[in-house]
């Protein structure tokens, strides 16, 4: 590889981090009142009712199957939430993957603008799972009861 192809591939990585840096910032203001209900609703109300938990009058054995209840809905929501992330991310992965694909096939080729082409193929890639992401914060409001605060 010559340098100009070199510093051309470093450039376009740079780009292309830069762009996932927005998909990052992006979910992370997306998801923010996702988050904060995880954090602070759900957590809140599970320590409160595992407190309750802890009576004298208990056995051991009552008082963790007590608390192991209370960690049911905020297990499920977690969980929930991890894996709607984790096929979002999987999507985007795909996605890029397949730019990849396109620019090797075309390298092979020796067409000319291939970066180029993959630049653009990742931005349009990126710019697609950025749209997704109020759509996604939406399906999980709605999952777990989260209100709309434009609708409150």
């Amino acid at each position: 590889m010559d340098h100009f192809a070199a510093a051309e591939a470093q450039l376009a990585q740079q780009r292309i981090r830069q762009k996932l840096e927005e998909v990052n910032q992006a979910a992370q203001t997306n998801l923010a009142p996702v988050q904060d209900h995880v954090n602070y609703t759900l957590q809140k109300a599970y320590f409160k009712c595992a407190y309750e938990c802890f009576d004298r009058s208990r056995k051991q054995e009552e008082i963790s199957n007590c608390v192991e209840n209370c960690s049911i809905p905020l297990s499920n929501v977690q969980q929930t939430f991890e894996n709607e992330m984790a096929k979002f991310q999987e999507k985007l992965n795909r996605s890029m993957m397949v730019c990849q694909d396109k620019y090797e096939g075309s390298k092979l080729q020796q067409k000319p603008g291939a970066m180029n082409d993959m630049i653009s193929c990742a931005d349009e890639a990126i710019q697609d799972s950025i749209k997704m992401l109020p759509l996604l914060t939406n399906k999980l409001k709605a999952s777990f009861g989260i209100p709309d605060k434009s609708s409150s």
